[in-house]
């Protein structure tokens, strides 16, 4: 069975470990500053600020999300943004993944911000078949500025 349940100070190791291999499946490094403020982040109690979720399967993490409540021009209700979602590769089709964004479902449905959204790469299929089970595929197109 899997627990669902808020990153906590002790969870640095896992959750740093968890991240980075979820930072590697994007082909991405990033610098240990980025690593220390987002963990600072979401353990703080800045309501904009990032929160973040461990899963447990037999008391080992083995997966993470983080989510943001932001404004939107559209709504008068805040939304929801899942930035990040990861499973380790063991735990795949095992219902770990489902078990994350349902708990960001609830935490938003809880904070009064019922639309939900996130986006991925499309190569990233495996994902996408959960994703388009437990979610509606929306036609948007992301641009992003040159850097």
């Amino acid at each position: 069975m899997t627990l669902i349940r808020p990153v906590t100070a002790v969870d640095k190791p896992d959750w740093e470990r968890l991240w980075c291999a979820y930072l590697a499946f994007y082909e991405t490094e990033l610098p240990q500053e980025i690593y220390d403020t987002l963990f600072s982040r979401i353990l703080g109690d800045d309501p904009q600020d990032f929160r973040g979720l461990i899963a447990e399967v037999d008391g080992k993490p083995v997966g993470l999300t983080h989510y943001v409540f932001h404004r939107h021009g559209w709504k008068v209700e805040n939304t929801c943004y899942l930035q990040d979602l990861y499973a380790d590769p063991e735990v795949r089709g095992q219902g770990v993944g489902r078990a994350l964004i349902e708990a960001v479902y609830d935490a938003a449905d809880k904070a009064g911000a019922p639309s939900v959204y996130w986006m991925t790469q499309d190569f990233n299929a495996e994902a996408r078949k959960l994703y388009d089970r437990i979610a509606t595929l929306t036609p948007f197109i992301k641009y992003a500025r040159p850097t």
